[in-house]
């Protein structure tokens, strides 16, 4: 009797795989790939080649314009010591401005920070455990400890900003800024630009 319960129970399951799935897998045929793209090669699928900065030899100013001025230091005074600066990184001027390798814009504006400092003030008064007793009273003994008090002040800096772009395409491929304090006279001005254009070009050519 068994085995004939186990025999139908059996059947029934064959009959039950063998019952039409109403589901049905249905793809759409993939779209013929456009005529030019047997010619054509997409370099948007592959990464971009790493840029050779050794290329770069010579320079001119982006649009055949100086560096504009301002009255912390007037044109002719960042233009000559951004020159300065990539001299010293191998890039010349370029005597056919059309030919040049690079184009160079430079500025520098006055920004304001904040600053902040800590000072540990001493209190010999600060409450605590009993430590330094004197003249012998118990009631003289008081705790001491140092109390940070921190400060936050304004201060006026000056940005300057060195940009290349490759002269044939127009791209950028670098820039890098420094800053620097904006007070004294003008001799301490125009040495805190050279070294604020040195600081910035530290960097380049990039590793």
């Amino acid at each position: 009797m068994k085995r004939r319960l186990a025999l139908l129970a059996l059947c029934a399951g064959l009959a039950a795989c063998q019952s039409q799935n109403p589901y049905r897998a249905v793809s759409a045929a993939i779209p013929p790939a456009p005529p030019q793209a047997a010619n054509v090669l997409d370099m948007s699928a592959y990464p971009a080649a790493p840029r050779d900065f050794g290329r770069y030899r010579n320079w001119t100013w982006l649009n055949n314009q100086l560096p504009p001025g301002t009255q912390w230091a007037d044109s002719a005074q960042l233009a000559e010591a951004v020159s300065n600066g990539l001299d010293q990184r191998g890039l010349r001027p370029s005597r056919n401005p059309q030919a040049a390798d690079l184009s160079i814009a430079a500025d520098t504006r006055v920004e304001t920070r904040l600053r902040q400092v800590r000072d540990d003030y001493y209190d010999p008064y600060y409450g605590g455990t009993g430590v330094g007793c004197y003249n012998g009273y118990r009631h003289g003994c008081g705790g001491h400890a140092s109390v940070p008090i921190v400060r936050t002040y304004q201060e006026q800096v000056v940005v300057v900003r060195i940009s290349m772009f490759d002269a044939r395409s127009g791209q950028p491929v670098w820039s890098a800024s420094a800053e620097t304090g904006s007070g004294g006279d003008q001799s301490d001005r125009a040495k805190a630009l050279r070294q604020a254009v040195q600081q910035a070009l530290t960097a380049y050519p990039p590793t």
